[in-house]
């Protein structure tokens, strides 16, 4: 009862410094490129080369089917890897950046008055603002190619906030943690590099027969299997998230786990921070 009721005094925090968050996320990205002649167009540029690099290895060099087989639906294969790889970016970026967050903001850390809670959820939105380009991008670029948006697109926002919420939760933990052991800014970045191959971002259950299905069943208690499968059902197969009741259901049990664990060591501790920093 206790840890709920500081889950939802964290949230009402959040939601009442809403407007410094957004502003200390704009600063945020525009930060990260200062200096750069082109600013922040970098950001959006190296995931779109990102993109066409791996459409050009598995498509050209080693033949990938243009097919989704899950549910028999022939599709360009740079849209299926698209599809895929929207979701995974934004994690990546927003695991990276939230993990080492308090150590990169450690002069704010330090002052008594500022609420350091929110920092977390900075890098969150900062990661949005490439997202929602990336989002906006690939859905262009499958309208182009003749795959038009209707209503089930709209599940990309829901799928987007799936994973910022489960997203918030881990990093509340890691960047915690990486205050006191900054190796985990490293662990992390390895664990990313295992999850970006465990999860089917480049390759489908459907087609890897070779894997037993009880090896099937564990990879997709992957949480992340349920976001980049659920971008690739509102964008290609056309498929509601309430018609996968189990999958979600686990999801959100998942998420709101981590988000409850990663709060609270979080909490624990926060009061030691100003002293390691």
């Amino acid at each position: 009862m206790a840890e709920k009721k500081k889950n939802t005094s964290l949230l009402t925090h959040l939601a009442g410094s809403r407007r410094l968050i957004w502003n200390l996320a704009r600063n945020d990205i525009k930060k990260k490129f200062a200096g750069s002649y082109f600013g922040v167009i970098w950001a959006f540029v190296q995931p779109v080369i990102t993109v066409l690099l791996y459409w050009f290895v598995f498509e050209k060099g080693l033949n990938s089917k243009a097919t989704d087989l899950r549910t028999g639906i022939e599709i360009p294969f740079v849209l299926w890897l698209m599809a895929g790889l929207v979701p995974w970016f934004y994690f990546q970026e927003a695991m990276n950046g939230g993990t080492g967050v308090l150590v990169e903001y450690s002069y704010l850390v330090k002052k008594v008055v500022f609420q350091i809670d929110t920092l977390p959820v900075v890098k969150m939105i900062s990661a949005l603002f490439t997202h929602l380009f990336f989002v906006v991008f690939a859905i262009a670029v499958f309208a182009f190619m003749g795959y038009y948006p209707d209503l089930y697109t709209l599940q990309v926002i829901y799928y987007s906030v799936c994973m910022l919420v489960l997203t918030t939760g881990i990093v509340y933990a890691t960047g915690a943690i990486t205050v006191f052991f900054r190796d985990m800014k490293e662990v992390v970045a390895i664990l990313l590099q295992i999850g970006m191959w465990v999860t089917p971002i480049m390759w489908s259950f459907e087609s890897m027969v070779q894997i037993p299905e009880w090896a099937k069943t564990i990879l997709k208690l992957n949480p992340m299997y349920y976001v980049v499968s659920g971008y690739r059902d509102a964008l290609i197969n056309k498929i509601g998230f309430w018609e996968n009741p189990g999958l979600t259901i686990y999801f959100w049990i998942f998420t709101i786990v981590a988000f409850a664990l990663g709060t609270s060591v979080f909490k624990r501790l926060r009061p030691h921070f100003a002293d390691v920093l």
